[in-house]
């Protein structure tokens, strides 16, 4: 799956929350000062070719729907980015967020209980 640029995530977040819309909506998700119409056009005629979203027509009118889901391109997006900043080592991305994300201790019981939980639900799984 591609990545996709600043703007283009911008506007595909806007969709995802929208589900499906016109331009002019999506237009009125985004924060002052509005880009112009043409450029937020130009935008999603993007991520239609990129295969991100798709349109209805109605007349001369476009509505805009997603084909891919958040879900979807964030565990793209975040294997890719896993793979490129830590090797594929999921120990390596706990070990900088622990030692470099200012954490807090209620963050770190947090993840720990979660780890734990993730821990026993594998076990019990096993044959």
């Amino acid at each position: 799956m591609k990545e996709l640029t600043k703007a283009e995530e911008q506007v595909m977040q806007i969709i995802w929350e929208l589900n499906k819309g016109f331009v002019n909506d999506i237009i009125a998700q985004l924060p002052e000062p509005k880009p112009a119409y043409n450029t937020v056009s130009t935008v999603v005629r993007i991520l239609e070719k990129k295969g991100f979203v798709s349109h209805r027509a109605y007349g001369k009118t476009y509505e805009y729907f997603p084909l891919v889901s958040r879900k979807d391109y964030t565990k793209s997006y975040f294997g890719a980015f896993m793979n490129n900043y830590f090797g594929n080592s999921y120990q390596q991305l706990v070990t900088f967020f622990s030692k470099n994300g200012n954490l807090s201790l209620n963050d770190l019981e947090d993840i720990k209980s979660l780890m734990e939980q993730e821990i026993e639900k594998q076990k019990n799984s096993k044959p």
